[in-house]
């Protein structure tokens, strides 16, 4: 961009007239970013019956126990791949963007990162970008696999972002880590009586503005859990949802 490109110039008034005109826009954005967050808290959930064990710093975890007693799990697919020293940079950014997250426990809502390298890799970047997040290791389970973070067509048929193999390849935008080796993700778990469901999962840029409590919340069957009283279903639920 030219060092002397900038916006068009223009009085008080005019600018307020513009405005204006964007701000009608905004707030039909909002109200269906509510109404695609409502069908996406009533998405249904399917039972894993396959069990995933992961390596963390207490040692061996299973996914039930990443909950931390909570109803609701947060699972952010981080790309680490076991042969890299390093996380993936987007990755990194995205963490680095996390605010504080207390609301998603206070909120009955756990946030875990995965990745597939050992968890002693993941251990030393963590204390390397001084964060606090619990990060544990997928690594020798199929977990990656099965929610299409690791792209290996020997292990499980290639998909990514609910899109197969096949319809991948005709895509003129598709990258070739959309094929082979690790991508990024989220993915959000709910239990019941110690059973675990899978409610919702989110790839490429679906992950990009997460970085935040509500938006996260969001993602989850919960939702913001604001007013407990006007939810037809008797879940929590924000009045605007509907």
């Amino acid at each position: 961009m030219s060092a002397t490109a900038h916006p068009e110039i223009v009085s008080q008034e005019q600018w307020l007239e513009r405005r204006k005109q964007l701000l009608v826009e905004e707030k039909e954005l909002t109200k269906h970013y509510d109404r695609v967050t409502a069908r996406r808290r009533r998405l249904p959930m399917v039972l894993l019956e396959k069990e995933y064990s992961f390596q963390g710093a207490e040692g061996p975890v299973s996914l039930i126990d990443l909950f931390d007693g909570h109803r609701q799990l947060i699972v952010y697919h981080f790309m680490f791949d076991p042969e890299w020293d390093m996380g993936c940079s987007g990755c990194t950014m995205f963490v680095n963007a996390l605010a504080d997250l207390s609301m998603l426990g206070e909120r009955d809502t756990a946030f875990v990162l995965i990745s597939r390298a050992p968890f002693e890799k993941l251990e030393a970047y963590r204390k390397e970008r001084d964060w606090n997040r619990r990060w544990v290791s997928s690594f020798g389970s199929d977990f990656n696999y099965d929610f299409h973070v690791t792209q290996d067509r020997t292990v499980v048929p290639l998909e990514y972002n609910f899109r197969t193999e096949a319809e991948l390849e005709t895509r003129a935008d598709a990258e070739p880590w959309f094929l082979e080796g690790e991508t990024h993700g989220l993915s959000v778990f709910f239990q019941l009586d110690r059973q675990v469901y899978h409610t919702y999962s989110t790839y490429g840029r679906g992950c990009e503005s997460l970085t935040d409590s509500y938006r996260l919340l969001d993602t989850t069957p919960f939702g913001r859990q604001e007013d407990f009283e006007d939810s037809p279903t008797g879940w929590p639920q924000h009045p605007t949802y509907g």
